[in-house]
């Protein structure tokens, strides 16, 4: 969990914003709802290396990234830094490629504590796997302890190999965008893959455009509605993946802050067992605008989870003997809304709820004889 500064300042990121961005992390909530990492994304260096090394942009960052990853940390925040591995960033600065030792080392001597590896300008002679596999022993040589996000975009089927060689998460998607249908397809793109988070490595189908309001990098049209934001916010938790801010927290309304601090849905994301949700994939075929989910939690919790993706009312199918509760068990499941806190009446065999259009509906449930 934490910030990143590539959806709403892209190359336009500085050191007046990353501190600034700290103070708010740290005083407004978000460090205590769990937000711990201030990551500056690409193009906060020089374009051409000096003496094999690379060199901070010193017009951006004029009082270098040591100082800068000091103050972050004095705010009981972590640190977090870009690279890639290919010879040049995706906006054209210098990679990692063949200087990930060297790098990895740079970025620990400045107190990094997380490091984002994109993918771009990789040579065509060069393999993915094992430039992954590289910064990992570099990361690891350095003896410091950094998080390491591995950031393919879904190149070479990350999810079978990324846990094996030393990612704490991977990218899994294509680049998000303010808009419903970019967080919608980056979602519903990881259903056959759902199974490859696990403690350690996790799948991430990038970061929250949550707040960004149609402003910023990434930004599309009007952007989303806060309601969809809260569909949004509430899928990625659902799917726990990592929540990694993208709007500009130092100016977001109320409406958005509660979001991005709901504890309800971030205890979800957050769940010690860290299972991916399950979903009947029949059902995810014949009814594509419209899904039902459970989640296993810890201490025998169950999540039943509902979302609509069209632009219309809809049934959304929830067929108990799918989800490993036949009528011969008689059980049935009590339901409570965790936003609002409403119980509903015990309920058998099945359950067909009416979801509004870009709304969602998330049960605890509970097992009923």
């Amino acid at each position: 969990m934490g910030w990143n500064s590539w959806n709403t300042f892209g190359p336009d990121i500085n050191e007046q914003i990353v501190l600034e961005t700290a103070d708010v992390m740290a005083e407004k909530g978000y460090l205590e709802a769990g937000y711990e990492y201030v990551v500056i994304d690409d193009c906060w260096m020089e374009k051409e290396r000096v003496d094999g090394k690379l060199v901070v942009n010193k017009e951006k960052f004029p009082h270098g990234m040591k100082y800068v990853g000091d103050y972050i940390h004095s705010k009981g925040l972590k640190f977090g830094i870009y690279s890639a591995a290919g010879t040049l960033t995706c906006q054209g600065f210098p990679g990692s490629y063949g200087h990930e030792f060297e790098d990895a080392q740079m970025f620990a001597d400045w107190g990094v504590d997380y490091l984002k590896y994109d993918l771009c300008h990789f040579p065509g002679s060069g393999d993915i796997r094992n430039a992954y596999i590289t910064m990992a022993m570099a990361l690891r040589a350095t003896g410091r302890d950094i998080m390491y996000a591995a950031c393919p975009v879904g190149q070479g089927e990350p999810h079978k190999w990324m846990r094996s060689v030393g990612a704490h998460l991977y990218r899994s998607t294509g680049d998000i965008n303010d808009s419903f249908e970019s967080f919608r397809n980056n979602a519903m793109s990881q259903f056959r893959s759902l199974a490859s988070s696990a403690p350690g490595c996790f799948n991430d189908i990038d970061m929250l455009v949550v707040g960004m309001g149609g402003k910023g990098n990434v930004s599309y049209g009007n952007g989303c509605t806060n309601d969809e934001y809260l569909m949004h916010f509430a899928l990625w938790c659902v799917f726990g993946a990592p929540l990694m801010m993208g709007c500009d927290v130092r100016n977001v309304s109320d409406e958005v802050r509660a979001i991005l601090q709901n504890r309800q849905l971030i205890a979800i994301d957050q769940d010690e067992e860290c299972r991916p949700p399950y979903y009947e994939e029949k059902q995810r075929y014949a009814f594509d605008c419209r899904l039902s989910f459970v989640k296993f939690l810890a201490n025998n919790e169950i999540l039943v989870c509902f979302f609509n993706f069209d632009e219309e009312p809809h049934w959304t199918p929830f067929y108990f003997d799918d989800y490993g509760i036949p009528s011969a068990s008689g059980y049935g499941l009590e339901f409570t809304d965790i936003i609002t806190g409403e119980t509903l009446p015990v309920k058998h065999d099945g359950w067909n709820p009416t979801i509004e259009p870009h709304t969602f509906h998330i049960y605890k449930a509970k097992l009923v004889k």
